[in-house]
């Protein structure tokens, strides 16, 4: 027998619909994102609940609230979605007569130099580049519209080949007007009294207040600035600090932002990434120049 002969066969629309009720937290307005009938969603949840032998969401006060199993579902469910897609894309890339490869960069790496490199050794393929952030990076690996990415680490462990290139600073980004503007350096304790204004999560060694600023700063959401830019705009108002990379702190600069090394933060590593499990020859010939151009002892 084979290895997957015994595995029940999970249909991916169910999945689909279940991620819509799981990120709605109600069958109602999933089924009007699914643009279709209440009923009809629910039954195929069930049905979904029957292949598994598991239930996946109970009603109570609070709403649709997704079971331990539930839970554990959206956590696989996502990226398993995200791969579905990526096989559909590579396959279609795959049945093209001309060969096509996906480069995907973001602020504060220059990519230019590399990509004319590999179109010349690899003049067959048809070279793109698509712009990515940090907060996206893993998104784009995952559902195919990247075939490689310049990504600043960490990324989510086992998924991904890594080729480390070169660590980068961070800089913690203040008012021009405010009294340490004015160094070249600084340390987190430094800042103490100003307010994070990004998770704490990002900036773990954190120890001052987090930014829980106005509505209005924070949008209809009540979220922290989500982009670069907001956030900058937030610094430059006085809202508080932005820790960031090197990188993207020279790409975004303004006359009204200081940015200041912070002394006591290790650099964190850009990389190049891809999945695993790919055996796409471009893939390490374009490896090869990354780190041969980026790499240790080329700066």
């Amino acid at each position: 027998m084979g290895r997957y002969d015994d595995v029940v066969d999970l249909d991916m629309r169910r999945v689909r619909y279940f991620v819509a009720v799981a990120e709605e937290c109600s069958f109602v307005r999933a089924a009007s994102r699914l643009y279709m009938t209440q009923p009809a969603l629910s039954r195929q949840v069930r049905a979904l609940e029957e292949d598994l032998g598991v239930v996946l969401f109970v009603r109570n006060r609070q709403g649709t609230v997704l079971t331990r199993a539930g839970r554990q579902l959206l956590e696989d469910a996502q990226p398993m979605l995200a791969m579905s897609l990526a096989v559909q894309q590579r396959v279609r890339a795959a049945g093209r007569e001309e060969s096509h490869f996906t480069v995907g960069f973001m602020p504060g790496v220059i990519v230019t130099p590399i990509v004319r490199e590999f179109s010349r050794v690899a003049p067959g393929v048809r070279v793109e580049v698509l712009h990515t952030s940090i907060t996206d990076q893993v998104d784009y690996l995952l559902d195919g519209r990247v075939d490689v990415c310049f990504v600043r680490l960490p990324l989510p462990e086992g998924m991904f080949e890594v080729v480390p290139l070169f660590p980068e600073p961070l800089v913690a980004a203040l008012p021009s007007s405010h009294p340490l503007a004015q160094h070249k350096a600084v340390c987190l304790d430094d800042l103490r009294n100003l307010a994070l204004l990004q998770d704490h999560g990002d900036v773990p060694e954190w120890r001052g207040p987090v930014f829980r600023g106005s509505a209005a700063a924070q949008g209809d959401s009540g979220r922290f600035p989500v982009t670069i830019e907001e956030r900058l705009e937030a610094v430059a108002s006085g809202a508080g600090c932005y820790v960031m990379p090197a990188g993207i702190a020279d790409f975004y600069r303004r006359d009204d932002v200081s940015c200041l090394t912070l002394e006591d933060m290790a650099p964190r590593m850009v990389a190049l990434a891809y999945p695993k499990h790919r055996t796409m020859p471009e893939l390490h010939r374009f490896a090869e120049i990354s780190r041969r151009m980026l790499g240790p002892g080329t700066n």
